[in-house]
């Protein structure tokens, strides 16, 4: 399987993503009746900009494309 080579931007917005989808996956693990009711808005702000500092915001193929060869299994 070839391996892309990601820039640093892009690289920043996967583990980016990877943390908002670690915060989801937490806030779901724990008993339903202390879940937050919404990731906090930090972490979505800083996945926004990291998208788009990388040039990825409304482009989801291409960055889970870079996300599937970076970290597989994701």
């Amino acid at each position: 399987m070839p391996t892309a080579v990601l820039t640093d931007r892009e690289r920043t917005a996967v583990q980016t993503y990877l943390r908002l989808l670690h915060t989801v996956r937490a806030a779901f693990d724990g008993p339903p009746d202390v879940r937050p009711p919404l990731v906090p808005p930090a972490v979505l702000a800083e996945a926004e900009r990291a998208l788009a500092r990388a040039g990825l915001t409304g482009n989801e193929e291409a960055f889970f494309r870079l996300l599937r060869s970076w970290c597989p299994g994701s």
